[in-house]
């Protein structure tokens, strides 16, 4: 590995499983020490260390709601106080909750989906952009979005209408962040094999 990311310091949300954990390991194996979250998969989050922890990096572990901003901000003064100032925020963490038609979808399962993929995500970027202010500027932001964003798929509207808000959440942000240097992109995969996806197989 070339180590491109020695030094820095990578909050990946969702971490605990699929994509964030591949992504926390792949962080980890270029030089980064990682802050592993999770809202309720604990369990996962162990392994995400161990594999973070053999590349001789740091990681911290630390559950909260990204859907409440008060937990966000927790979340980065514990990540200041025992790693230091974030340089790298990942948004991988999710919901796709429904599978109902739009006219059946419940309120609260529909403000779930909202909030969790989208909200969520906003509130990660919001008080990560701070840090970033406050120490000069540069550093990265990844939101995981969905091939789904353009792709909707009947059953998913909750789903697919957060994905879709976050890539555009995505393109204000570069946009407004150019002149700090803070370069934001997101990623939209397809199908990948994720405990997450596993019940559509």
């Amino acid at each position: 590995m070339s180590k491109r990311l020695e030094g820095k310091i990578a909050i990946v949300n969702g971490s605990d499983s699929g994509i964030g954990q591949a992504t926390g390991t792949e962080f980890a194996k270029e030089g980064a020490n990682v802050v592993i979250t999770f809202r309720h998969d604990k369990h996962g989050t162990e392994s995400t260390r161990r594999a973070v922890e053999a590349e001789g990096r740091r990681s911290l572990v630390v559950q909260f709601d990204q859907r409440e901003p008060a937990e966000v901000e927790k979340l980065f003064r514990e990540t200041a106080e025992k790693l230091g100032t974030p340089d790298i925020l990942v948004n991988d963490a999710g919901v796709d909750s429904s599978g109902k038609q739009v006219t059946d979808i419940p309120a609260e399962v529909w403000d779930d989906e909202l909030k969790t993929n989208l909200y969520g995500p906003f509130y990660c970027c919001q008080q990560f952009i701070r840090e970033r202010r406050r120490a000069g500027g540069r550093g990265k932001i990844i939101n995981i979005t969905s091939v789904h964003e353009d792709i909707p798929r009947a059953g998913s509207a909750g789903y697919d209408a957060a994905k879709g808000g976050l890539r555009n959440l995505t393109r204000t942000l570069a946009l407004e962040l150019a002149p700090d240097h803070i370069n934001v992109n997101n990623i939209a995969p397809g199908m990948v094999l994720t405990p997450f996806n596993q019940s559509a197989i």
